[in-house]
């Protein structure tokens, strides 16, 4: 996923009513940038972190930058690495790699639509489909909560409409179809994965339980930099189990 033109860096000075993030830039100047992630963002809203912001010439907007990424030391390192924190972006990453090749056990589809109505009032991040195969449903999540090294974790705060996405893929399973829960991790610098059950108590068991019951668990990193963003290795689900 290439950005229509490099990211701009900047310092965060704050980010308040979750989508609005105050930003000094590099380049001089302050701007207030739009903050696509309805999430806590723990560990990537403090003040004076770096951050790189995308910036749209469309008239209609009312803000100009989005914020993308956020840059963090990392601890075995000692250097920054990015991170992204732009939630509407894995839903492209997904389909995106998926038609490239790079996800295998999603391959070998004749097509790949986005945004399907089922079950009910929901609609599914990805719908892949072939007239001589089962169909295969595919939600996709935004992992970007970073509290260990080498390990992202979901979610990073109660997720009432996370758990409900689990029980509709199980349906799927249950009508004799494909369904992938893909988790896509915006960090360079892990290799493993998990759920946070300290943080949201329901939704780790009610993966786990998904996934005893045929709902298949990929995990994917990626590559970060100021003019792309792509999937680039699949990721190690820890898959502890906790009481």
């Amino acid at each position: 996923m290439e950005f229509p033109s490099p990211l701009v860096r900047g310092r965060l000075l704050r980010r308040y009513k979750r989508f609005f993030a105050d930003v000094e830039l590099d380049e001089g100047g302050f701007v207030t940038a739009h903050c696509p992630n309805p999430g806590a963002m723990l560990g990537l809203k403090t003040p004076g972190m770096p951050v790189w912001l995308s910036t749209t010439t469309n008239p209609k907007r009312k803000l100009r930058h989005t914020l993308e990424m956020v840059d963090i030391l990392d601890l075995i390192s000692g250097s920054f690495v990015s991170v992204g924190v732009n939630t509407l972006n894995p839903n492209k990453l997904a389909a995106e790699a998926i038609a490239a090749g790079f996800i295998p056990e999603l391959t070998d589809y004749a097509s790949l639509r986005r945004e399907v109505a089922y079950d009910g009032d929901s609609r599914i991040d990805i719908l892949l489909e072939s007239p001589d195969r089962e169909r295969c449903w595919v939600e996709v999540k935004n992992s970007h909560f970073l509290r260990e090294p080498g390990l992202a974790e979901f979610p990073d705060c109660n997720t009432v409409r996370g758990v409900k996405h689990l029980k509709a893929l199980e349906r799927r399973v249950e009508a004799g179809e494909r369904a992938v829960m893909l988790f896509v991790v915006q960090a360079t610098n892990v290799d493993e994965f998990d759920t946070a059950d300290d943080i949201d108590k329901a939704y780790g068991p009610a993966l786990r339980e998904a996934a005893g019951k045929g709902v298949e668990v990929l995990v994917v990193g990626c590559a970060l930099s100021a003019e792309a963003i792509t999937v680039d290795r699949p990721m190690r689900w820890r898959r502890a189990i906790r009481s």
